[in-house]
């Protein structure tokens, strides 16, 4: 059966799927111009960063974050809280950023949880990643750490974004959450399998907010005063400890309130019970990116605690629940493209296609000028000659308020070099638009199932059954399966046994 499994993802439904592909409508732009690739976006080499001109990409997140209004898209279920970090160690020799300076420096914050596909007034106790949203208000501007509280992502291109999220939300003809939307999606996408494989453990439904761990999910740089770049990946670590619900307490739970994350983070702060997270840090060189069996800026691929140390840089208090909920959660807007001197974007696919996404969706749900709502304000008022709009109330300061452009001969606002971006050197290189070559879509999530206990395990299967057991098509419960196998046997062999296959159903 081992031989049978391992060999099926080459060989089933082969005919089936190449009689769909003849027979379907020709992909095309908005503007109707054939689609080339659906899949990929276009790169400078095949590790370098997205480009601008990739144009049916760019169209593709423009039209996807225009989708709903008011409430996010994505995210659109949270809680959130005020408080302050605080430093505890100096980090200036890799980067120049002032809230990791020195050792006990202190940074105020606010920071939004959030459950990721289910709408505003969904219940909390729905299995789904968590978002894990943090903006720092340092003297040099606003910096946002936008991640999850799972360490990986469904997918490593921001091009098949949109499509996923529309395969996990309700089916445009019936309105209905369907396993067998999302489940023939992720069919498709073998790279989910680590994500997946997480977020069915009891990992999928935190107890509460604070109850979960977070990550950054993309790979950043760090940059130091001299210029040097380090690549580095964000944990925060709850102080609380990391504890979830299984399917049959999150029943339970959702019949008493389904609101219990929301109501027991703002209790615990209201009881001065407030909550911490220790904050980590993992950095690779850049001569040593390519030195590991995985490309470590894809968002699928965790960074191995037992191959890049943590380092603990500081802890996040939230000490002051929110007065005006709409002012100060629902109006908070985050982006990863929020970066200070000091950090910088990585060449991550899909953090590249995150730094547009982000930014054009407040813009679509607050307005052109949401950056002037005061809970997205920096410290110092900013000083540029963006102007106007809808919603605009930001009387800038200029010496000369008669210039508004610049160059200028007159008093003008001036630039500072050093703050420009760090340089990158690209030997020869080709512009394309392919998948990366170093995938290994399957080696971490068998890491991540025979870390698990026993009972871990079991639940995982269980709950991962209890979706997957409701796709009719039988093709795709069975190409789901060969994913589970190949990144461990037990693993998909156990899956399959829970859905009733034998050896001969893999029989063609």
């Amino acid at each position: 059966m081992k031989l049978l499994l391992s060999a099926l993802a080459l060989s089933i439904g082969l005919a089936s799927i190449a009689q769909n592909k003849s027979t379907a409508q020709m992909m095309t732009s908005n503007s109707g111009a054939p689609v080339g690739d659906n899949q990929n976006s276009k790169t400078v080499g095949e590790y370098g960063p997205v480009l601008l001109e990739d144009t049916y990409l760019i169209e593709k997140l423009a039209a996807f974050d225009r989708e709903r209004t008011p409430e996010r898209v994505v995210h659109a279920r949270g809680a959130g809280a005020s408080g302050y970090f605080e430093a505890s160690q100096d980090m200036s020799k890799y980067t120049r950023a002032v809230l990791f300076s020195k050792a006990g420096k202190k940074t105020e914050l606010a920071a939004r949880f959030s459950t990721v596909i289910h709408g505003k007034g969904s219940p909390e106790t729905a299995r789904d990643p968590r978002g894990f949203a943090v903006k720092f208000y340092t003297e040099e501007g606003n910096y946002d750490i936008v991640g999850n509280n799972l360490p990986v992502f469904f997918i490593r291109d921001a091009m098949k974004f949109p499509d996923m999220v529309h395969s996990l939300k309700p089916s445009p003809e019936t309105n209905k959450q369907d396993p067998n939307r999302f489940f023939d999606f992720f069919s498709n996408v073998p790279e989910a399998t680590n994500m997946i494989t997480r977020l069915y453990t009891d990992l999928g439904i935190p107890k509460g907010y604070q109850f979960m761990n977070g990550s950054s999910v993309h790979g950043f740089k760090w940059v130091n005063e001299a210029g040097k770049v380090t690549y580095v990946k964000y944990s925060w670590v709850s102080k609380q400890g990391e504890n979830n619900l299984t399917i049959e307490e999150a029943a339970k739970q959702q019949a008493q309130d389904w609101q219990h994350a929301t109501v027991s983070l703002r209790k615990d702060i209201a009881d001065k019970k407030f909550p911490q997270w220790d904050l980590y840090v993992q950095m690779i060189a850049p001569e040593d990116l390519q030195s590991f069996d995985f490309w470590p800026l894809d968002a699928t691929k965790d960074w191995p605690a037992d191959k890049i140390e943590k380092i603990k840089i500081g802890t996040m208090t939230l000490n002051q629940n929110p007065v005006n909920y709409f002012e100060q959660v629902e109006s908070l807007a985050f982006s990863p493209g929020d970066l200070i001197p000091g950090v910088e974007a990585s060449e991550d696919k899909l953090l590249q296609g995150r730094l547009f996404s982000y930014f054009d969706t407040q813009r679509h749900r607050l307005g052109g000028n949401f950056q002037q709502l005061k809970i997205n304000q920096p410290l110092d008022a900013p000083l540029n000659y963006n102007a106007d709009g809808y919603s605009s109330f930001a009387n800038k300061k200029f010496i000369n308020p008669d210039v508004n452009y610049q160059p200028s001969n007159k008093v003008a606002l001036k630039e500072d070099a050093k703050y420009k971006q760090s340089e990158t050197v690209l030997k020869a290189v080709t512009i394309t638009q392919k998948k990366i070559s170093k995938t290994n879509d399957f080696a971490q999530a068998g890491d991540f199932y025979r870390a698990l206990s026993k009972n871990e395990q079991d639940n995982l299967i269980k709950n991962l059954v209890g979706d997957l057991g409701q796709v009719t098509d039988k093709t795709i419960q069975k190409t789901m399966i060969t994913y589970f196998y190949r990144a461990d046997s037990d693993y998909g062999m156990r899956v399959a046994a829970a859905l009733g296959f034998s050896q001969k159903d893999f029989i063609n």
